[in-house]
């Protein structure tokens, strides 16, 4: 992350002032019910954190209580020293003397249609077995693991032996190519890789062996390859190194115990792209983390035992491993895993496994729910989607058009919807609705959770006046905070916490307004700077969306030697609406109507479709590079689909 730049806070141009009560029946039923109890949770937060976190960490099962729930020391914090628990052990043992014990934990369903569901004490037991299968490979406490999946229940399980050992896992995501694997190889000293053959994407099998086997070459750490068979693709085995995952498992005990670890033992690395191309290992540990993800499990989504939840993420980032596998099992949820494609074969593919398997927890990211909106309103409508009773979004912010068209469309107005901000860095989120006692505002992440202490502030960390955009900030410790960058504690204190001495700076713009609700305004490296206004292009894309012909829009800046940046705006258009001068011409006065002329796109290029990853994020850097006429550069293997840049490519010539 660059320096903050000397400039003026963050121009704040659109408005929103609608604002939904959560559903009265939802609030009769609410784990925490109306607005004052919300306040009560608050006070106690703000008045005592560490007592706030001590009692959630009472709900967990521990093996040597704490001493000292905190020992803080810019920017180091140690939460819970000297207690000793297992991640795994609390994700399944604790469940198995009661009535979970035979409860559905994991749902599985498989791109091609298949289905498979593990109960805690299926999942228990396959966990065990693999976490021996591990220790027959030499793998000890504090080595280093990488997992490289598809989205399949060995993912889970891969990640839950790691935990049950005291083994650091590095969950690397399946799309990332030989190159990006064999960098996060490297940087953790990794012993062992966890594939296998292949995984089912849009149709077609994804070689995930292959992608190893280039990798390793240069991987001199790694002596184990383990295999699990998934699509019955044929792959090079090497002999004494790779290990099939049915023949390893068929061999090994399924009696062994959790290890009882360290409040602060390393629990996972997981790599996020920083501004100077080189992964950063973000660094989470065993307790801390464990706490808070689970208690935001509980309350941001309302958590009960019938729930059927399903978090649409893959685990390969931090909202797959948080609240799809840590924070759910540890809350003794059912979980649903799909492997594939949002529309594959069929637009409706999400909704029929709402559908088949009731779902009744929905938790995806804003690109997702854009991309059902352009699709249309006929998928979703054909489906029927009454077991849903909460929403979720997460990844980015949410523009309004897609907040209300989630809803509505979705949830059917019945069902309230949590807007939720946080970050690999977090761990746990931290600012979020809770449902059944916030008021939303389409496009506001609302309120931070108990407990923690976020503000918006300019540069000399002053808090900014509400309605004016600033840099959001974190001022005291969390439990689930990074512990560091591995390898790499310079950095880490240099990108986190001396931009804005004595607080955590999260790179995210923000605002407050007068309730107190936070808006995230994206990417401080995205803030555009227009003949002297610094604008949000979060602000600029939600209005666009609130156009209605238009799907789904990015903005970003291109040179301009009068401006100095100018606003160039791609733009997908919904079915039957065709991209013509008048429909340009008309869009770039909708946004200066809607939050002012000097937001007016520059240049409107309409797309059939957006570079995105296949996590679902618009991939912006390309987007820039287009729209300046410059050759992209740097790696694009992480693009869903690498035509949508062919196509844009073309377009510009």
């Amino acid at each position: 992350m660059d320096p903050l730049p000397a400039e003026k806070s963050i121009d704040v141009l659109l408005k929103e002032k609608r604002r939904y009560p959560p559903p009265a029946a939802f609030v009769k039923a609410a784990r925490v019910s109306g607005p004052a109890a919300r306040a009560r949770l608050q006070a106690r937060g703000a008045k005592a954190p560490e007592k706030f976190w001590e009692d959630a960490a009472r709900e967990l099962s521990w093996d040597k209580p704490w001493r000292r729930v905190l020992e803080w020391k810019v920017p180091h914090a140690r939460w819970f020293s000297g207690g000793k628990l297992n991640v795994a052990a609390n994700c399944l043992d604790r469940h198995l003397d009661g009535p979970r014990r035979h409860k559905a934990a994991i749902i599985w369903e498989g791109e091609p249609g298949e289905t498979r569901t593990l109960t805690y004490l299926q999942l228990h037991r396959e966990v065990c077995l693999f976490a021996s299968a591990l220790k027959d490979l030499g793998v000890a406490k504090g080595d280093r693991v990488a997992i490289y999946l598809p989205m399949v229940p060995e993912a889970a399980i891969a990640m839950l032996a790691c935990a049950r050992i005291g083994a650091v896992h590095g969950v690397v995501f399946g799309g990332f190519s030989a190159e990006s694997l064999r960098d996060r190889i490297n940087d953790a000293g990794a012993k062992v890789v966890i594939t296998a053959d292949g995984g089912w994407r849009k149709g077609a099998v994804v070689r995930l062996k292959d992608a190893v086997d280039e990798a390793v070459k240069s991987a001199p750490s790694v002596t184990a390859v383990v295999v699990l068979k998934r699509t019955n693709t044929d792959v090079a085995i090497h002999e004494g190194r790779d290990h099939w995952w049915h023949r390893l498992t068929a061999k090994a005990s399924a009696d062994g115990p959790a290890e009882p670890l360290d409040s602060e033992h390393p629990l996972f690395i997981l790599y996020t792209s920083g501004s100077t191309g080189k992964p950063k290992g973000v660094l989470h540990t065993t307790a801390g983390y464990l706490v808070q993800t689970a208690w935001t499990t509980k309350n941001v989504f309302d958590l009960r035992d019938t729930d059927v939840y399903w978090c649409t993420a893959d685990v390969g980032w931090v909202t797959g491993h948080s609240y799809v596998v840590y924070g759910p099992l540890a809350c003794g949820a059912t979980v649903l895993m799909y492997e594939g494609a949002p529309m594959q074969p069929r637009p409706d593919r999400f909704w029929e496994i709402v559908e088949r398997h009731r779902v009744s927890v929905l938790y995806t990211a804003p690109t997702a729910i854009r991309a059902f909106m352009k699709a249309g309103d006929e998928h979703p409508r054909g489906r029927d989607l009454s077991s849903l009773r909460l929403l979720g979004t997460v990844g980015e912010p949410i523009n309004p058009e897609a907040w209300r068209w989630y809803r509505d469309v979705i949830g059917g107005g019945r069902c309230p919807i949590v807007d939720t901000w946080w970050q690999t860095e977090t761990g746990a989120i931290l600012i979020s609705p809770l449902p059944g006692a916030t008021p939303a505002k389409p496009g506001s992440a609302t309120l931070p959770l108990p407990g923690v202490d976020a503000d918006v502030v300019d540069k000399a960390g002053k808090p900014v006046p509400p309605g004016s955009g600033g840099y959001l900030v974190v001022r005291r410790p969390w439990p689930a905070m990074l512990r560091t960058i591995w390898g790499d504690d310079e950095r880490y204190q240099a990108q986190y916490w001396s931009q804005i001495p004595g607080m955590y700076f999260t790179g995210d713009g923000a605002r407050k307004d007068k309730d107190g609700y936070f808006w995230i305004l994206g990417r401080i490296d995205d803030v555009l700077n227009v003949a002297g206004h610094r604008l949000s292009t979060m602000e600029i894309e939600s209005a666009l969306v609130g156009h209605p012909a238009v799907a789904e829009a990015a903005a970003v800046g291109r040179p301009d030697e009068l401006l100095g940046q100018a606003v160039a705006a791609f733009v997908t258009l919904k079915g039957g609406r065709l991209p013509s001068p008048e429909l340009k011409e008309e869009l770039r006065e909708h946004v200066a109507k809607a939050i002012g002329a000097i937001a007016r796109p520059s240049e409107i290029r309409f797309a059939d479709a957006l570079p995105k990853t296949r996590s679902g994020k618009i991939m912006r850097r390309l987007l820039r590079e287009v729209a300046a006429g410059r050759a992209v550069q740097g790696d694009v293997t992480t693009l869903e689909d690498l035509t949508v840049l062919a196509a844009l490519q073309k377009d510009e010539e």
